[in-house]
């Protein structure tokens, strides 16, 4: 099943993501490890078609064919799982579907997202893939793990996108409007307020800040609840 056939009513994806090629390569290293120890023992099994060691050869080809089978089956099923993982954001959202005989479905609202946080390696800089982790106010029960999704930082800033805008109109909601004051006679021009775009560019800042162990983790919460207060 594609995310798109769990979109609800007002839904609507502002953006996806998929398995990195490199996913099914790190998901088959033992299957192919499977595979390569099928044929050395096809390699050392006696040829002899009589007596003990022809016994032997044969048990040993038995176990080469059981290890080539279940090694290449389960290569071709993490390359079916590949190529049907899906991940996206919506406006509501963040949605996981991959597996194939045992599925992952994930669904994680944005209202209770508290952190997004990415692990992105040497090599995964330079092929544009990482991991994701979601952090909910649920704590460690509620986190879910993306690997080796493609464009993770993107992913991550449209997840923090979509979250400040969901969150604006219920702060202004929550501010009650005082009694108007007298206009001064001659007032000073106000500083224009920050942007979404602006305060979502200062979140994402502040979060690759934490990654780097550049702030700790409590500045970096500090400055977080300052941000989203100025909205």
């Amino acid at each position: 099943m594609a995310v798109a056939d769990n979109l609800i009513a007002d839904e609507s994806i502002v953006f996806e993501s998929r398995k990195h090629w490199i996913a099914p390569i790190r998901a088959s290293l033992v299957a192919g490890l499977m595979v390569l120890g099928a044929l050395f023992l096809r390699a050392i099994a006696p040829s002899d078609q009589g007596g003990f060691f022809g016994w032997v050869g044969g048990v040993l080809d038995l176990i080469a064919i059981g290890l080539l089978l279940a090694g290449i089956a389960w290569i071709a099923y993490n390359i079916v799982a590949w190529r049907t993982a899906e991940f996206a954001v919506t406006n509501l959202r963040v949605l996981r579907e991959e597996g194939l005989i045992r599925r992952r479905n994930s669904t994680t609202l944005l209202s209770s997202l508290s952190d997004v946080k990415t692990e992105v390696g040497f090599i995964g800089g330079r092929l544009d893939y990482g991991d994701l982790v979601i952090l909910t106010t649920s704590g460690s029960a509620g986190e879910d793990r993306f690997l080796c999704i493609t464009k993770p930082i993107e992913f991550r800033k449209a997840i923090l996108e979509q979250k400040m805008a969901a969150e604006k109109p219920r702060v202004a909601s929550v501010a009650s409007p005082g009694p108007a004051a007298p206009a001064p006679a001659a007032p000073a021009p106000a500083a224009p307020a920050p942007s979404a775009s602006d305060n979502a560019a200062a979140l994402i800042g502040l979060a690759e800040l934490r990654d780097q162990g550049l702030v700790t983790p409590e500045e970096y919460e500090t400055k977080k609840t300052e941000i989203l207060a100025r909205m």
